[in-house]
């Protein structure tokens, strides 16, 4: 049995957070997983960012509104999900992902949440669990599935390489020159045979 575990931006959407940064005309906030590899200071560092603007949930959801699947993704995600179960693993939060999630066919996804005061500020944030997309992939196996896995920042690579099969996609050049052992794509049909390929292997 197997299920294909795929991050979520940048793989099947666009970054959120750059596309904030676009349209709140704050560059600091463009720094992504793929720059940034500890998540927890990433996240400190955006929470200060907002609170110095005085921006919040509210914001940030008037972006994610107007955000829609990068092109070929919920065709490609359709395809995987008639020949196997997916899970998107992501280290985004469910106040942003429902409006993302709705435009791919309500895939399942595993994500945090975030803390929100009542005026809309964001005061913190609750990760599912530590080192979330390979505690969940180890999980997974514990009870007798293989993994198959995708993604394209620093935060895939636990799940990416606990996995029978990983593949990067659009990822940075740092990243796959790092890891050389790991096939990159840049198409989704290109990453649909090789799942299609480590399932039949």
């Amino acid at each position: 049995m197997y299920i294909t575990c795929l991050d979520l931006e940048g793989v099947l959407v666009p970054e959120i957070w750059i596309a904030f940064s676009e349209a709140s005309g704050i560059p600091e906030l463009r720094k992504t997983t793929r720059d940034e590899p500890d998540y927890d200071k990433l996240m400190k560092y955006r929470l200060a960012i907002l609170k110095e603007h005085g921006l919040g949930l509210n914001e940030i959801r008037e972006t994610i509104a107007k955000i829609d699947p990068m092109p070929g993704a919920k065709e490609f995600l359709d395809e995987l999900r008639a020949i196997g179960q997916v899970i998107i693993i992501s280290d985004t939060f469910s106040q942003f992902a429902a409006p993302l999630m709705e435009k791919l066919g309500w895939p399942t996804i595993f994500c945090n949440s975030l803390e929100v005061a009542e005026n809309g500020e964001i005061t913190g944030y609750k990760m599912r669990c530590e080192k979330s997309k390979l505690t969940t992939v180890r999980a997974l196996q514990s009870i007798g599935f293989e993994t198959i896995a995708s993604g394209d920042s620093y935060n895939d690579l636990g799940m990416i390489l606990a996995s029978k099969a990983g593949f990067l996609f659009r990822s940075t050049e740092q990243i796959k020159k790092d890891y050389p052992e790991l096939p990159a794509y840049e198409e989704y049909s290109d990453l649909l045979a090789a799942i299609k390929n480590a399932i039949n292997q």
